[in-house]
């Protein structure tokens, strides 16, 4: 199951416990399922879980029953095959009752806007926003990625839903896709906090959780490069020197060099694994005094020295 269907069917578990919640899921399910309009209602769904809760949902809000609805367990023998699940209302006396509700009363075009007089309370705000994700919502795995979004073709209902966010301390962005109007967040944090406030915190928990792996795998990879960039400055530095000591023995033998000289030049080639300030430390000198010995071997040996060594 991927990350956004067992957040799915996490909301799916909260209970229907009061009835202006129970309206304002409703709500924001329908304006952001696939129709909703004075002619039918229709909802399609791969979810078995919101297939489950969307007859107890609208009982519990309108008192009504869907005119067409697929069995409650369309699974297949092996469990796993997705099936898509349709659910109608077509009946004129029903649509008439919903859209009363939501102030359309007389309408025969649903006016797509949010009736905030619906939505007066945080907890039926949270519940819209949770019915809006449920039907047109999406979460990425955020082992890939930060991504949530709520799509609608109804732009004043995605522009009023920017709003709403914005008055429940979210900051949303928009954008618009294939005809569709899209909010959506890329903040881990933000998507944590929406995700907790209409009701998924195991799903917002797994996020940070992801995130913590992600953030550490991240600095053991950065210390990792960081650290295999250093090894390997230390060893072409080191065969630099070395090649430049080889050059003055074979030229004019390394006796020929001041005492300081010679001593570096043994204890380098004795030590060629060593960085510069492992052999500082084994020869009892400041590094700075021992970069420049080197630099020194480096240039009698026929080669300038690099930046660093």
């Amino acid at each position: 199951m991927s990350f956004s269907n067992s957040t799915k069917a996490e909301l799916c578990r909260d209970q229907l416990a009061r009835k202006c919640c129970a309206l304002a899921e409703s709500y924001g399910l329908l304006l952001y399922c696939n129709t909703f309009s004075a002619r039918d209602i229709k909802i399609i769904t791969e979810s078995r879980e919101l297939a489950k809760r969307l007859p107890r949902l609208i009982r519990r809000a309108f008192g009504l029953a869907f005119d067409i609805s697929p069995p409650l367990d369309n699974e297949s023998e092996a469990g796993a095959k997705v099936v898509k699940q349709t659910f109608i209302i077509n009946q004129p006396e029903k649509l008439q009752a919903i859209l009363e509700t939501f102030g359309f009363a007389g309408s025969r075009l649903v006016a797509h806007h949010i009736n905030l007089g619906v939505l007066e309370d945080e907890c039926c705000r949270a519940s819209f926003m949770r019915g809006a994700f449920l039907a047109g919502g999406s979460v990425t795995d955020p082992a890939k990625r930060y991504h949530l979004e709520l799509v609608t073709d109804h732009y004043n209902v995605s522009r009023e839903t920017y709003s709403l966010l914005l008055e429940m301390g979210f900051e949303p962005k928009e954008a618009k896709r294939k005809g569709n109007f899209v909010n959506y967040f890329k903040q881990s944090s933000a998507i944590e906090d929406f995700l907790t406030t209409i009701g998924a915190p195991l799903s917002a928990m797994s996020l940070m959780s992801q995130k913590v792996e992600k953030d550490m795998r991240n600095s053991i990879n950065r210390k990792v490069n960081c650290d295999t960039a250093n090894v390997s400055k230390t060893v072409d530095a080191a065969l630099l020197q070395i090649e430049a000591i080889g050059r003055i023995a074979a030229a004019t033998g390394l006796d020929s060099l001041p005492d300081k000289l010679r001593e570096t030049a043994a204890r380098r080639l004795e030590n060629p694994e060593l960085s510069l300030n492992e052999l500082a430390d084994l020869m009892s000198i400041t590094k700075s005094c021992l970069n420049h010995r080197l630099r020194k071997l480096v240039e009698l040996g026929g080669k300038p020295a690099g930046s660093s060594i």
